[in-house]
């Protein structure tokens, strides 16, 4: 009775919390500036002094993250170099260690010692070491009396000297400098990066757990997912990055995080520490009316037909589900993305509220009597009418003929030849073909040129060659006069029948040769005699009219900026993301995200038994799971009767925030952000508070997994583990 009484107090609790006012702070800020930001977190309930967020004096939260693989983010949570991330950001890695005999993303994987530790090729975490605003040294010696080109000349040739003068005494191999600009380039940020080499893959639950929802619940919310992985940095005896060795050793990290095992309540402060991708928060209307009218529906339509030969396929066979697991996981991840963006912009008005703003913005240039700002907007919208067809095509390009695995292997392996010789030409020759279905590629390339042709109709200028209108293509191959009524199945029977590189011995024999008559046949073979003309019509015609356009539009909106922020006064202006370390912050809450609808802020363990359901693949859980939720043996991580899975909070994230640490009001880490509900992934363009949140795995699952499913309490030896 009383366990009951508790329970339903609980969640009076938090759905008394979905009538207070929204707390969150729209905004991704620089680490190295965030002292400005301290007093509105500390009204949030943040207990954390900017020294504690990022210092370059001490051992600080910055020291604990990482980029991971470049595409997400990890976080040390050892003093022995363990590393967390997202499952699906550790996908990769574990579909490359698994096979049918030992099949890692269905059964998981734990590694008992540390020799069991699996090594990565590729694999790379960077540690941000020193970040310092640069602007003064990189805009010495411009003037306003300098063309563009002349400007970017030379602030190029600043940036250079300030790289190799950072870079001095450093290895190279491990040591990088980047500089980026913000707001447009009227501010520039120098980031010092630490690479390490030697990245193992220590443990990750099966994919029933770490993909938990599969597609299906991919950007939604309530969301179920156990969606995480373990690695552990090497160092060379010294400490240093190396290359990969069996006589490395763990790293020792200048800071790791405690794990808080508290929980979560609605209201409290969180705070996410990483690399979001990119976002674009300043641009006019005409860039989100394309993205909304133009492009994303084109973009969904061309994935949506790869999905549903890939689906198909991957059903029938056990090795070519696993072959194209994170395929499929990359296609999926953008499509339903886009369709969740669409929505988010169209319900939020963001086209009109654009336009309004930028209709009050030029009835105050003008009436200010700013000349340098009356003809802005004008002249910007100009400039996306004739950016508009080349970006449509640059688009096409990619979603449909770069995106046939037979032609984008061709001209990958032409490339690589030509760079770096036959051997590592085999060993891209080797990586493709472990993972290569031929009936998948043969029937997506008919689907995606049939599409593409038709897309292509209108700006068929673009196109490459100069084939007679409705002629077709012969049977025997004539791969340079392409058009709409081109017989695509016909074409894909010759060019997969006769293209050597279809088949794995054929392109092995071809790339024993010597390297000139390696890429003489490679040239010759109808997969690249294909697709060369769509790669040189891409690289003259298409890519050098959208890099002059954005070198025209950056200029202006590097006043737009300026402009909009006399304009705007009272509007706090943090830079865009651009894959480089950020803060933000929020609380934990719920939405609504339609009429008499209403969200908690929290799942449980309760949820994924409701969804669980072994005749559907994204939601079959492992039956040891099943068994433990029986007898409700959820030990330490029990919290109300259940194990809380999952939060969302307000936090302000987006791609590349994969992984990232959400930490408490004391750095403390409460789980890993992993997504974005559907509803607000428009927040690249408009953070709306009222829907935009974050999902991110409640880190207490993650151990109740470690533990119970993984049996893996040994890796609890080297972790800081706070109850309090």
């Amino acid at each position: 009775m009383f366990k009951n009484f508790f329970r339903t107090c609980f969640f009076f609790l938090v759905l008394l919390s979905q009538a207070l006012p929204i707390r969150a702070d729209e905004g991704m800020w620089l680490p190295m500036l965030i002292h400005q930001k301290i007093p509105q977190m500390k009204e949030l309930g943040s207990r954390l002094a900017a020294e504690d967020i990022y210092s370059m004096n001490r051992a600080c939260l910055k020291d604990a993250i990482v980029h991971f693989g470049g595409g997400c983010t990890g976080e040390v949570i050892s003093a022995e170099g363990l590393l967390i991330t997202n499952h699906h950001c550790g996908y990769g890695q574990i579909q490359s260690h698994s096979t049918v005999e030992h099949d890692y993303l269905k059964d998981g994987f734990w590694a008992r010692t540390r020799q069991e530790e699996l090594p990565n090729k590729t694999l790379t975490v960077t540690f941000l070491r020193k970040m310092e605003d640069v602007t003064q040294q990189v805009l010495e010696g411009v003037t306003a009396q300098m063309s563009e080109v002349e400007r970017q000349g030379l602030i190029d040739a600043n940036i250079k000297t300030i790289s190799e003068q950072t870079l001095q005494g450093l290895d190279r191999k491990f040591y990088s400098v980047r500089i980026t600009p913000a707001y447009y380039g009227n501010q520039y940020f120098l980031y010092l990066n630490e690479t390490f080499r030697d990245v193992r893959l220590v443990g990750a639950p099966p994919s029933s757990i770490g993909k938990f929802g599969g597609d299906t619940d991919n950007w939604m919310w309530p969301r179920h997912t156990g969606d995480f992985s373990l690695f552990r940095i090497y160092a060379g005896p010294d400490n240093q990055p190396a290359d990969y060795s069996p006589d490395n050793v763990p790293y020792r990290p200048r800071h790791h995080l405690t794990i808080s095992a508290k929980g979560v309540q609605p209201g409290d402060f969180t705070m996410v520490y990483g690399y979001p991708g990119r976002t674009q928060q300043y641009v006019l209307s005409p860039a989100v009316d394309y993205l909304v009218n133009h492009s994303n529906p084109q973009k969904i339509r061309l994935r949506t037909l790869r999905l549903d030969v890939m689906n198909r396929e991957q059903a029938k066979d056990p090795a070519v589900r696993i072959q194209y697991s994170s395929k499929n996981a990359g296609v999926s991840n953008s499509w339903k993305k886009w369709q969740g963006e669409t929505r988010g912009i169209i319900n939020a008005g963001t086209i009109a509220k654009k336009q309004d703003f930028e209709r009050r913005f030029q009835q105050w240039a003008v009436d200010s009597g700013r000349q340098e700002y009356i003809n802005l907007i004008p002249a910007m919208k100009e400039l996306y009418c004739q950016l508009e067809p080349y970006m449509f095509a640059s688009e096409m390009y990619t979603e449909a003929v770069m995106a046939v695995e037979l032609l984008r292997f061709a001209s990958n392996l032409e490339s690589t030849l030509v760079r770096n010789g036959t051997a590592r030409a085999a060993e891209v020759a080797r990586d493709f073909f472990k993972d290569y279905f031929l009936p998948i590629d043969r029937e997506i390339f008919e689907l995606l040129f049939t599409e593409f042709y038709r897309l292509m109709e209108p700006i068929a200028h673009l196109l490459p060659g100069d084939a007679p209108e409705g002629q077709p293509l012969a049977a025997a191959g004539d791969f340079d006069q392409l058009t709409t009524a081109t017989d695509f199945a016909q074409l894909a029977a010759s060019l997969y029948n006769t293209s050597a590189l279809t088949d794995r011995q054929k392109t092995m024999e071809l790339l024993a040769k010597d390297s000139a008559q390696a890429l003489s046949l490679i040239r010759e073979d109808p997969a690249f005699r294909l697709v060369s003309p769509f790669v040189e019509k891409n690289r003259t015609a298409i890519q050098p009219q959208i890099t002059e356009i954005n070198r025209e539009l950056n200029l202006l909106y590097r006043t737009w900026i300026q402009a909009i922020m006399e304009f705007d006064s009272d509007r706090i202006f943090y830079p865009d993301a651009n894959s480089t370390l950020r803060v933000t912050y929020g609380t934990v809450q719920g939405y609504s995200p339609a009429d008499a609808v209403m969200y908690l802020p929290v799942s449980t363990i309760d949820g994924i038994m409701q969804k669980d359901d072994p005749n559907i693949f994204d939601y079959d859980i492992p039956q040891s799971l099943r068994d433990i939720y029986t007898v409700r043996d959820f030990g330490h991580w029990s919290s109300n009767g259940t194990v809380t899975v999952c939060f969302i909070a307000t936090n302000h994230t987006s791609g590349g925030n994969s992984g990232s640490p959400v930490l408490n009001a004391d750095g403390h880490l409460l789980g890993l952000n992993f997504d974005r509900v559907w509803e607000g992934t428009m927040s690249d363009i408009e953070f709306d508070p009222s829907v935009c949140r974050n999902i991110s795995v409640d880190i207490r699952y993650v151990l109740f997994v470690m533990e119970k499913i993984g049996k893996a309490e040994y890796l609890f030896k080297e972790l800081d583990i706070c109850k309090e």
